[in-house]
């Protein structure tokens, strides 16, 4: 048995991405195949309290505890510094070892893992805390709130809880350091025509407080044209000051008032909304289009067969907390034509979640 689990940490240190994810999936599904059914239900049913139980780590600030010492601590001493009941920390640690969260190097002493370094850092923690308290209440809700409504395809959007952006806006933040970006794969000079200094080059809408506006910026220095951050106010007020980026308070479903941008860009606007709402967004751009102007949905793309577990269950998430969604590639092709736009090209940068820019341009 060792000897297989070096050969497969070897094949996934050796491959790129795509082998690691490959391998992560075969290893799911031969587990999934040889459950008993005991094992299947004990693994579904208890994915909430493994929530709870990192959650618990993180506001006792357990996981940068182990990650900041070199040598295993005892219960004892875990308990001591973090002025906790120790009956309890042996408890919860003993449970947080159970599926790896931190490592069990004896008994009663602990140590970081893998998982534990992960969920040492801010913006990972804000991912558990965004999911337990902003979507959890609406994911206990769900299945009798569509029982109810006699399983409607949900189109009423659910938004307008501002008090909980801190963790969503850490968040998202997070999830993307170090992942490529639509810059890593969208040619943008070879798309860097007719351009003044006084049009507008790249029109972020909706782009909070600016960070891919500057990232447009900073790996475009030499082009011609402005490039401008457009969200509500209470985004705008925060935004970032950048050399050469403009930050301006826009509501996407009112007109859009820079016309005849070279570039309109929507990064995961669209999947907050249902069709009709995407349609009202996207007429607002195309009232201010040039015939040469596009527009970019940086979005997921999920295939039509076959969508990755990753994928599915943040549509599920998407439905349940936003009444909103991922889409299959079918469905940005039909979204995008009932706007009377076409999809021109689409180019994938993300291997497991799909992440794609979607050039668009009039039909």
């Amino acid at each position: 048995m060792e000897a297989l689990r070096e050969e497969v940490r070897r094949l996934a240190k050796s491959g790129d991405e795509r082998t690691r994810k490959n391998i992560l999936d075969e290893l799911s599904a031969l587990s999934a195949s040889i459950e008993s059914p005991d094992d299947s239900v004990q693994r579904f049913t208890f994915y909430n309290m493994q929530l709870a139980a990192n959650l618990t780590a993180i506001d006792l600030k357990l996981f940068e505890l182990l990650s900041e010492n070199e040598t295993p601590l005892t219960v004892d001493q875990i308990s001591e510094k973090i002025g906790a009941n120790p009956v309890f920390i042996g408890r919860l640690l003993r449970y947080l070892a159970s599926y790896y969260a931190i490592q069990e190097v004896n008994k009663d002493l602990f140590t970081s893992s893998n998982i534990s370094k992960t969920f040492a850092q801010p913006g990972f923690q804000a991912a558990v805390g965004h999911i337990f308290n902003n979507a959890g209440p609406s994911i206990q809700e769900f299945p009798a709130f569509i029982k109810e409504n006699n399983y409607p395809d949900i189109q009423d959007n659910l938004q307008g809880h501002p008090e909980n952006r801190d963790f969503f806006n850490l968040h998202m933040k997070s999830n993307r350091d170090g992942m490529p970006t639509f810059l890593d794969v969208f040619p943008v000079l070879e798309k860097a025509t007719d351009l003044t200094p006084e049009r507008a080059l790249f029109v972020d809408i909706g782009g909070g407080i600016g960070q891919q506006a500057i990232a447009f910026k900073e790996k475009y220095p030499q082009l011609e044209g402005r490039v401008i951050v457009q969200d509500i106010t209470l985004a705008t007020a925060d935004a970032i000051q950048h050399p050469g980026v403009e930050a301006m308070a826009y509501d996407f479903f009112s007109p859009q008032p820079i016309k005849g941008a070279k570039s309109y860009y929507l990064r995961n606007i669209l999947h907050d909304w249902p069709d009709h709402k995407c349609r009202e967004i996207l007429k607002n751009i195309i009232d201010a289009m040039a015939p040469d102007s596009y527009i970019l949905i940086d979005d997921m793309v999920l295939p039509n067969v076959g969508v990755h577990w990753q994928q599915a269950q943040l549509d599920m998430l998407m439905m349940v907390a936003l009444a909103a969604r991922e889409r299959t590639q079918e469905q940005w092709d039909q979204l995008v034509e009932s706007a009377g736009l076409k999809v021109n090209k689409v180019h994938t940068y993300t291997e497991s979640s799909k992440d794609s820019i979607i050039e668009v341009i009039t039909a």
